[in-house]
């Protein structure tokens, strides 16, 4: 089944600035700020909800089909999607812009300072999920606002069931909004801060998106996530690791995980086992792309994990 994927690329420039802010911030000068820190280190890694999404699916064998809008300076990311075997038919490139960018200064005190430049995402409306042939399974994830949008109603349209994925996009829709775009979709995912603005700004209990949705799956961090289905509420354990490295991403490996089960219909324990293991594997790398293993690794992992297999 192919499983397309609605959502943004992007750079990811990561640097870690040696001191700490607060050393170079005078807090009575706030209002004149004017200061530059060196970072000697850089690293530039591919991201993006949909690049991010596709490709933790495709290690676990799934056929994804990434659907978003890039910038003119696509091309290394072009040829790391294709050396991952993954289908870039519907990565429509945009004149004159940038792919989306992302700046993350971190200090010693884990602080960080962030700027977002949306670039071509932006555009991102002009993909429509009708160009796309042979999905059976789809997703929303965080990009344009115009994007999300349409694509929701462009699944809902086709009868094509979604994960609706609002993320980092949250704070572009109103409670109306919310609404309808969670009565369009077949599932909910975010994580449990995500959810708790959900609710209260539709006012809208886990019952009630239940009466729309089949399921809404809702990630705790460290104390694991809970899927809650018209059925009961299944609460999936943690997978621990021994170096959390970075957990950037670690929302979309879980994703992958989720669509995977979804595609292959296992149940809803085995699934989400799946989407906390791939959460695991990720945060023991840095980067969001750059985990590997193989389906019989994977297999071994799970078992160790789980005591069964899937």
């Amino acid at each position: 089944m192919r499983t397309l994927i609605c959502g943004s690329f992007a750079y990811d420039h990561i640097m870690v600035f040696e001191d700490r802010f607060k050393n170079h911030i005078l807090p009575d000068k706030v209002h004149m700020l004017n200061v530059s820190f060196l970072v000697p280190k850089m690293r530039r890694e591919f991201g993006g909800c949909a690049g991010n999404i596709a490709y933790g699916l495709k290690l676990l064998g799934g056929d994804p089909l990434p659907m978003g809008t890039v910038g003119e300076d696509f091309g290394p990311y072009a040829a790391w999607m294709d050396e991952c075997g993954i289908d870039r038919s519907h990565v429509t490139e945009v004149e004159g812009t940038f792919t989306a960018q992302a700046f993350i200064v971190t200090d010693l005190d884990d602080n960080q300072i962030s700027a977002f430049h949306p670039g071509a995402m932006t555009f991102s409306n002009r993909n429509k999920v009708s160009d796309a042939a042979d999905v059976g399974l789809g997703i929303v994830s965080p990009d344009g606002r115009d994007g999300m949008i349409e694509h929701a109603e462009q699944f809902h349209a086709a009868r094509i069931p979604f994960i609706f994925d609002p993320g980092q996009g949250l704070p572009l829709f109103d409670a109306d909004l919310l609404r309808k775009l969670i009565g369009q979709a077949t599932w909910l995912a975010a994580n449990d801060y995500e959810w708790e603005m959900i609710a209260e700004r539709t006012g809208m209990t886990v019952e009630e998106a239940l009466g729309q949705l089949e399921a809404v799956v809702i990630t705790r961090g460290k104390d694991g996530s809970t899927i809650h289905t018209r059925d009961g509420r299944l609460d999936i354990p943690v997978v621990a690791v021994e170096d959390c490295e970075d957990p950037t991403g670690c929302g979309d490996a879980y994703r992958a995980g989720l669509l995977y089960g979804l595609a292959n219909g296992l149940d809803w324990q085995t699934t989400g086992r799946i989407a906390s293991l791939m959460g695991a594997i990720k945060i023991a790398q840095d980067g969001t792309q750059n985990h590997r293993f193989t389906m019989e690794q994977f297999h071994s992992r799970y078992r160790d994990e789980f005591g069964t297999d899937f």
